[in-house]
């Protein structure tokens, strides 16, 4: 099965969601890893879910500014790219030997200094923010001309059609969710916005 658009899973935190992901034809599934958020997945378990799946790349998803503790999380964790949102140690990251997504905030004063800075340094960039405006979607539109850009805010099952067919961007990001007991999952939202981006 494939997708219309590159489509990248983040907080991914249980078998179901990646086991799901995988089937569904998702490209990338993402893992937390730093342990003071609420979806925080140690090493072992998110090794364990990977065993489970194939054909769909990990990304280790971080916001710490340390290079040392992150030089440890790739060490920990077996992943195929890393997720940072410090820009500042992009240059030194970069010789980690992985590839990397920076997480950029689209209300930044600094965005588009940071999209023509550090996009020779990156797989993408993957763009949240706070509303889908006119204004926003006219301005990532434009950037998405020149700049490999995923979107990871304001998607829909209503608008996910328009966004992909005329936005011009690589790809959307949406979110995994906890299960509601092992083994069993509430996929409406997720579900509705893939089995839209499905190939006919």
């Amino acid at each position: 099965m494939s997708l219309k658009t590159l489509v990248k899973v983040s907080n991914i935190t249980n078998l179901s969601d990646a086991r799901y992901c995988a089937g569904m034809g998702v490209e990338m599934i993402g893992f937390v890893m730093d342990t003071a958020s609420v979806d925080y997945v140690a090493p072992e378990k998110m090794k364990e879910i990977k065993s489970w799946v194939a054909g769909i790349q990990t990304v280790g998803e971080t916001k710490c500014g340390d290079l040392q503790e992150i030089k440890n999380m790739i060490a920990n964790y077996e992943i195929d790219v890393l997720q940072i949102s410090e820009v500042a140690l992009l240059p030194q990251i970069v010789d980690f030997g992985k590839p990397i997504i920076l997480k950029l905030e689209f209300d930044s004063a600094y965005f588009e200094e940071n999209l023509e800075r550090y996009a020779s340094f990156v797989e993408f960039f993957l763009v949240d923010g706070t509303e889908l405006s006119d204004f926003a979607r006219y301005t990532i539109k434009e950037y998405a001309f020149n700049y490999p850009i995923v979107l990871d805010f304001g998607i829909t099952s209503e608008n996910v059609m328009e966004l992909v067919s005329e936005m011009n961007i690589k790809g959307i990001a949406l979110k995994g969710t906890n299960e509601i007991r092992p083994g069993y999952k509430d996929y409406d939202e997720l579900s509705e916005i893939l089995e839209l981006l499905e190939e006919d």
